[in-house]
């Protein structure tokens, strides 16, 4: 794989975790860019894979996002003001906000979605299928210890 000592197997999975995050992030923000979404913000792509295809509340896209209500609500304004997502009442109860993608925001995340595709065919290629499909269990399996059901909790 590499013979880069930062990424030997006595690594542990956190010092990897991030920087990993880090690549696609890279990835996705040059794919943006060259597509012409050039004012995307940080995390704005994220956003926008959230909302797919039906949109969602915006509480729980805040929620998802694990920042404070004043940090995702000022990346929704932004991601509303710069046309990408649409803000309105929730037909089901009108007291809650609903996001949904406009033509622009379903354009940005389908260059995103395409670009995350990409970086895993990519990944897939090094590491084989077998292997990939391991790592997202594995993931998986860690996203599911830190759950309000979890056993232990």
């Amino acid at each position: 794989m590499t013979d880069d000592p930062r990424f030997a197997p006595e690594v542990v999975l956190p010092v990897l975790l991030r920087p990993g995050r880090s690549v696609y992030g890279m990835f996705i923000r040059d794919a943006l860019i060259e597509a012409g979404f050039t004012d995307m913000p940080a995390n704005g792509g994220y956003v926008l894979g959230l909302l797919e295809p039906d949109g969602a509340p915006l509480g729980d896209v805040i929620s998802d996002l694990g920042v404070s209500k004043q940090t995702g609500s000022g990346l929704v304004d932004t991601l509303v003001i710069r046309g990408y997502v649409d803000r309105t009442e929730d037909p089901a109860d009108r007291r809650r906000m609903r996001l949904t993608l406009t033509e622009r925001g379903r354009a940005a995340s389908e260059t995103v979605y395409r670009t995350v595709v990409d970086v895993d065919a990519r990944l897939v290629a090094i590491v084989g299928a077998e292997r990939m499909a391991h790592t997202k269990e594995t993931l998986a399996a860690l996203v599911s210890l830190y759950t309000p059901a979890a056993p232990g909790r």
